[in-house]
């Protein structure tokens, strides 16, 4: 007879194996470094290098970029992440050490982003966006091209967002990744289209006026000093920055779907990013035409993608899908995004006519409507908008009143999404709002629930973008 001991407690199935603590690319602490130098110098006015003189000023940048670079290498050597089961395990911090676990199941979406520094040291960093999450989570800056997106694919397989097997524990995160499946390609902006579309704009067509008037002070006055031009020079260019900003983030933007039916979306000149956008995840589409575009025939189209918190924590930040295109291939895409919505036959049904008293001149524009797939929402005068919103997005309906439309007898009803407010129906009647909530809220029961049959249109009047 044999004796035996007590039984021994199993592992899980997914037991926490943890890696050895892996550290960013030696390189990091320079390009942080260089990004903070970047930011003090631009701090520093023109009217401080005039008042201290070139030699004293640049003696207070050397001593500031040695500060900052022992900083960053500091930080680098407390920095370090490693994947612990199904958790990422990040510990930074010089003065204040914080350790984060993130657990995979939370996350949504695994952004590869490469700066311009980024780019001439062949370098890229990592951008986790996690369920929830006010902002970007636990950004991994800098690691080598390949171990970022080898690191990256691993992440979203052990999240569960692909189908590609985890990389093994044992495996090197830098050894050589498996080749990809092949792309099909969707879409890829003409960059001369880009820059053209900016160029109408408001403040394109307002510059050379800007630089006359202050050409023309200069001339009266007679008086042309270091400073002044510099200013001007600088305000200048503040004017321009939003659509040179624009150009240089969509540059050379290209769409494309994976074996997956995901979309893969790559943008950006001196900032290339690479995004991997899972269609559940969308909440919304809208489209906007400008009124300098119409006479070209162009437009533009975004996504409202849950998940994305967005630069500097702004959630209403939009993911691109089309910077700017005609309507043939916007009516595609968005079939593409949503499938059996076609851009072209969407219905609307305008306010009442007692809304024009809050609406004198935009009531036409402004309309409703509820096809099989989606809410559709419109509004604008000089630059028209529409936004398009899955019943099965929906989170909330609201129905809101203000004094005036109390007085007339109005109501708005307002949509929200995990992105928060992504459609309103203005100005409808009171009656007509409570009807359109409730019909809201059972279209989204009904879209949860895979065997319910698809409810038909509501309005049937043709949408006038």
């Amino acid at each position: 007879m044999t004796a035996t001991g007590p039984p021994q407690p199993t592992a899980p199935p997914e037991a926490a194996v943890a890696e050895p603590r892996r550290r960013l690319h030696p390189l990091s602490p320079v390009l942080h470094g260089a990004k903070s130098i970047a930011v003090v110098v631009a701090a520093l006015s023109w009217q401080t290098l005039s008042q201290v003189g070139l030699e004293r000023f640049a003696l207070v940048v050397a001593v500031i970029a040695v500060a900052v670079v022992v900083f960053s290498i500091f930080g680098w050597l407390t920095t370090g992440y490693q994947v612990v089961g199904r958790e990422l395990r990040i510990t930074d911090g010089v003065i204040w050490r914080r350790n984060r676990a993130i657990p995979l199941e939370r996350l949504q979406a695994v952004e590869l982003r490469r700066p311009l520094l980024a780019q001439l040291t062949g370098l890229a960093e990592l951008r986790l966006e996690v369920i929830g999450g006010g902002k970007t989570e636990a950004p991994l800056a800098y690691l080598t091209v390949r171990e970022a997106s080898a690191l990256r694919q691993r992440l979203l397989a052990l999240a569960g967002r692909t189908q590609a097997a985890a990389q093994p524990t044992d495996q090197p995160a830098d050894a050589a990744p498996v080749a990809p499946a092949f792309e099909r390609p969707l879409l890829r902006v003409r960059n001369r289209d880009l820059v053209v579309s900016q160029l109408l704009t408001p403040q394109a067509f307002f510059l050379p006026v800007g630089v006359a008037f202050v050409v023309l002070q200069f001339v009266m006055e007679g008086s042309w000093t270091f400073v002044g031009i510099a200013s001007t020079m600088t305000a200048m260019a503040g004017v321009l920055l939003q659509p040179v900003r624009r150009v240089l983030q969509d540059w050379d933007f290209r769409l494309a779907r994976d074996p997956e039916e995901r979309l893969m979306v790559r943008y950006g000149l001196l900032e290339t990013r690479s995004q991997i956008v899972p269609l559940n995840r969308v909440q919304a589409v809208g489209a906007t035409w400008p009124l300098l575009w119409r006479g070209q025939g162009w437009l533009h189209l975004r996504l409202a993608v849950a998940g994305y918190a967005g630069e500097g924590g702004d959630a209403k930040r939009s993911d691109r899908l089309l910077p700017v295109g005609e309507f043939d291939t916007a009516r595609s895409l968005v079939w593409e995004v949503l499938p059996g919505v076609d851009l072209a036959a969407l219905a609307t049904s305008p306010p009442p006519k007692r809304a024009r008293w809050l609406n004198p001149i935009a009531l036409r524009s402004i309309g409703v409507g509820l096809t099989p797939e989606v809410l559709v929402t419109r509004w604008g005068l000089l630059t028209r908008e529409m936004h398009l919103v899955p019943y099965a997005r929906l989170q909330s309906v609201r129905v809101v009143q203000g004094p005036l439309q109390r007085m007339l007898g109005l109501a708005t009803v307002y949509a929200d999404t995990a992105r928060g407010r992504s459609g309103q129906a203005k100005d409808r009647d009171l009656a007509e709002a409570y009807a359109l909530a409730a019909e809201l809220a059972v279209r989204a029961r009904q879209a949860r629930k895979p065997d319910t049959a698809t409810p038909e249109a509501y309005w049937q009047s043709p949408a006038q973008p």
